[in-house]
């Protein structure tokens, strides 16, 4: 029996956690990684190193695999219409996947299919930014450069024309919102496979600190039924409106008046869907992978009434493995997930979840898990 051959571009613990939901199912993975300590490239057995920004070697890459997927939306977008020219599929294809690499692509198409998002627009210089504020509720206004920023990168919050010179130094476009007002911000989380078929994830709550994913707790606190329902609607008309195949996760502002606002895209596996691999029936990696296959998708319902995701974070304590006894001891139901990474400060080296009945019991145990693991909690 022949089993297919996923391709993965991009090597970071995404593609990891991707190829591990893929083994029950004897799906087998090639990789595209840039180097052979990229956390996928030590578990997957067969792996090209090489650029993913040459055409060249996505065409030398791409030999033998039956779909190409990702796990980070840098790979130019006339590179992959080069690969579907050469009849290999690509999922999720680039007139889709350019809504996820460029902002102001992203916002125009959202305005254009009618979805709510924070007033904004491209600014061409410090002086259109003061412009821009005065159309509106004035400074501070949240800058974006439109291409290359995530987990905070590339993102800035200004109160004047001399702090708004910093993201035109990067020399591309410059995207200006509104700075929202909002209660909290939320993510939801669905996946569409090629022939329409679609599933959607709970709505969860994601907290952020220093501009990085911190913490999810699935499903949202205390979230109004009708909204819960309106943002996963919403997630899905926008995944059939881009022609989104595989996962696709809708970033999400709640507003002081009742009101979802979106604020980003990402058309991947996500920090806000880790809670899927131990909460949830289907897993979003394990149900990507379906997706970019054309398989039936799986059921995304969760397992346990709460389920929260801490993010490990690297700080000045390398040797995590030695906490692992107290972690476990402590807590046998606990799922710790390790991404094969060096430790340094402030970078995520792992997630731990933690699920039951009592959303406050279960928010405690992640946090210690999470905190023992990084050595800033030692008993």
């Amino acid at each position: 029996m022949t089993f297919p051959v996923v391709g993965m571009v991009g090597g970071g613990q995404l593609a990891r956690m991707t190829h591990e939901a893929g083994i029950p199912l004897g799906i087998r993975f090639k990789l595209l990684s840039d180097t052979p300590q990229d956390s996928a490239a030590q578990v997957v057995s067969d792996v090209v190193i090489g650029d993913y920004r040459d055409l060249d070697t996505l065409r030398e890459f791409a030999r033998g695999c039956d779909v190409i997927t990702f796990d980070h939306e840098h790979v130019p977008t006339e590179h992959l219409r080069a690969l579907e020219a050469d009849g290999i599929p690509v999922r999720p294809g680039p007139d889709a996947l350019v809504h996820a690499q460029d902002k102001g692509v992203m916002r125009a198409r959202l305005d254009a299919i009618g979805v709510p998002c924070p007033r904004h627009r491209i600014v061409a210089d410090p002086d259109d930014v003061v412009r821009f504020a005065g159309e509106g509720a004035g400074f501070p206004v949240v800058l974006k450069t439109v291409r290359g920023g995530y987990d905070g990168k590339g993102v800035w919050v200004v109160d004047s024309a001399e702090e708004a010179a910093e993201p035109f130094k990067a020399g591309v476009p410059v995207l200006a919102e509104e700075k929202v007002d909002y209660v909290r911000e939320l993510a939801a989380n669905v996946v569409r496979s090629p022939h329409g078929q679609a599933v959607a994830y709970p709505v969860v709550e994601s907290r952020q600190v220093n501009g990085v994913c911190d913490t999810v707790i699935a499903p949202a606190p205390d979230l109004d039924e009708e909204l819960a329902l309106g943002a996963e609607r919403l997630a899905l008309t926008i995944a059939k409106e881009l022609d989104v195949v595989g996962h696709l996760a809708v970033e999400l502002f709640q507003t002081r008046d009742g009101r979802v606002l979106v604020n980003e895209l990402a058309m991947r596996p996500h920090n806000s869907g880790h809670w899927t691999q131990d909460g949830a029936i289907t897993s979003q990696f394990a149900n990507h992978v379906r997706a970019v296959l054309d398989l039936p998708l799986g059921d995304p319902r969760p397992r346990a009434k709460w389920t929260v995701m801490v993010n490990v974070l690297g700080g000045d304590y390398p040797d995590m493995y030695s906490a692992y006894l107290h972690c476990m001891a402590r807590d046998p139901k606990l799922k710790i997930h390790m991404y094969g990474k060096d430790v340094k400060p402030g970078r995520k080296v792992g997630h731990v979840n933690t699920y039951g009945d009592d959303l406050d019991d279960v928010l405690e145990r992640a946090r210690h898990a999470a905190g023992y693991l990084r050595g800033t909690i030692t008993e």
